[in-house]
């Protein structure tokens, strides 16, 4: 599941630090986190989306917490009076699992990045948009997605600036719900993307794993840097007890992070 090897070092741009909260051992939930990323809903085959909300479904049973890093949906975008269609079903499991009292957290993506108020308010995901530092069951913890992190790519890192940009958020909210959508399909390649990844993928997945492996160099408090974005899974021991883990994706490999206190990062592969 992609390479295990460490990197020279790269300097990283960003890091939000958010301070963690000290909870009495006798408190703290000893079930594992999860972390899983690239989901991609709306563009991934029925069968992977169902088995994803299967999975998702059973994770307040299993799990104190839930991760999802990036890429939830192929395509997000709130309009002022609507949300993209298609995802009610998708919608629906993630309110139940938070009604049942899973915390979750979704990480915008580079397909995902424009949700907002109604994830928040309507659903009650707690929606980031930018990298994040928490403790994560005693992991030190870099959290995310991954896109913009090669700084070699100067066409993308041009583009991500376009489009997050005021002025394309306000045109693009102008198209409405089914041209927004059909604009995002014609410029989306998830569908076309292949089982075997290529050279290029495999490029920015050893890119990832030099910059994860920076991070770490340069800020001595982490034990975790997790990213996704690659669709390849990886779990790498960086230094002793420090790890690099990419959670792959539900395209292809039905894999996630589990995080537990006191034992080293699993990366799995649900089969149910």
């Amino acid at each position: 599941m992609g390479d295990r090897r460490s990197y020279p070092a790269l300097l990283p741009r960003f890091v939000v630090a958010v301070p963690g909260i000290w909870v009495p051992s006798r408190l703290m939930d000893s079930r594992p986190i999860f972390i899983a990323s690239d989901i991609h809903l709306g563009a991934t085959a029925p069968e992977q989306e169902k088995a994803f909300l299967t999975w998702l479904a059973d994770v307040p049973d299993v799990a104190s917490r839930l991760i999802l890093n990036g890429d939830l949906f192929d395509f997000w975008f709130e309009y002022p009076r609507a949300i993209p269609p298609g995802h009610e079903r998708s919608l629906s499991v993630l309110r139940e699992a938070v009604d049942a009292g899973l915390p979750i957290t979704l990480m915008g993506g580079n397909h995902d990045w424009w949700g907002g108020r109604y994830l928040e308010e309507e659903i009650g995901l707690e929606f980031l948009r930018d990298p994040v530092v928490r403790d994560l069951n005693g992991f030190r913890t870099l959290i995310a997605h991954g896109d913009g992190l090669d700084t070699s790519d100067l066409a993308y890192q041009a583009l991500r600036v376009v489009l997050r940009s005021r002025l394309t958020r306000w045109a693009f909210g102008q198209l409405g719900p089914k041209l927004g959508g059909r604009v995002a399909g014609q410029v989306s390649q998830t569908e076309k993307r292949w089982v075997e990844p290529d050279e290029n993928t495999r490029r920015k997945s050893r890119h990832l794993e030099e910059w994860a492996a920076t991070a770490l160099a340069d800020d001595p408090t982490l034990d975790l840097v997790v990213l996704g974005h690659t669709h390849l899974p990886v779990l790498s021991e960086v230094e002793p007890s420090r790890w690099y883990a990419n959670s792959g994706d539900w395209v292809f490999h039905r894999t996630f992070v589990a995080l537990t206190q006191g034992q080293p990062p699993e990366l799995r592969e649900w089969r149910g």
